[in-house]
């Protein structure tokens, strides 16, 4: 009894309700009274930020000026780094965890680009990789060959 009770009073509820969420109700309530102005308020939207003093400019391009301010791209799929996307920070600042967001690419795949010239990055690029790669293969076979002959 107590569940057919509580069902009909349901179903009186979502009858009497508003058919949208965001539509007003033609009915009012002692609680929020129907106005036709919105009120006033004090908060305002900063969309854009504060207004950076001169001094902050200053620093800002005294900071600029360490870091390279052409392009970097990645060799891998020539996204270009864009600084706005990567948290404001400039390239220099990544860390040595830092991923192409387009290919996952390692940092070190990146090149500065200087007008239609893409050139190599000052950490080595492949070359230490490829040194230690082939010297991994010449000691796995010396380790081989040294085991066969032993054991």
């Amino acid at each position: 009894m107590k569940s057919i009770f509580a069902i009909l009073s349901l179903l009186l509820v979502c009858l009497t309700a508003s058919t949208s969420a965001f539509a007003p109700s033609g009915r009012t309530t002692a609680l929020m009274p129907r106005t036709s102005v919105a009120p006033a308020t004090t908060t305002s939207l900063n969309v854009f930020g504060k207004k950076k003093t001169a001094e902050q400019k200053a620093i800002e391009e005294e900071k600029a000026a360490k870091f390279w301010q052409g392009e970097w791209v990645c060799k891998d799929c020539g996204y270009i780094y864009q600084r706005a996307e990567c948290a404001g920070m400039y390239f220099e600042e990544q860390g040595a965890g830092f991923r192409c967001p387009q290919c996952s690419g390692p940092r070190r795949r990146y090149a500065k680009k200087v007008g239609d010239v893409v050139g190599t990055t000052l950490d080595g690029g492949d070359a230490p990789i490829l040194i230690f790669s082939f010297g991994g293969v010449i000691a796995t076979i010396a380790f081989g060959i040294w085991a066969v002959e032993n054991l």
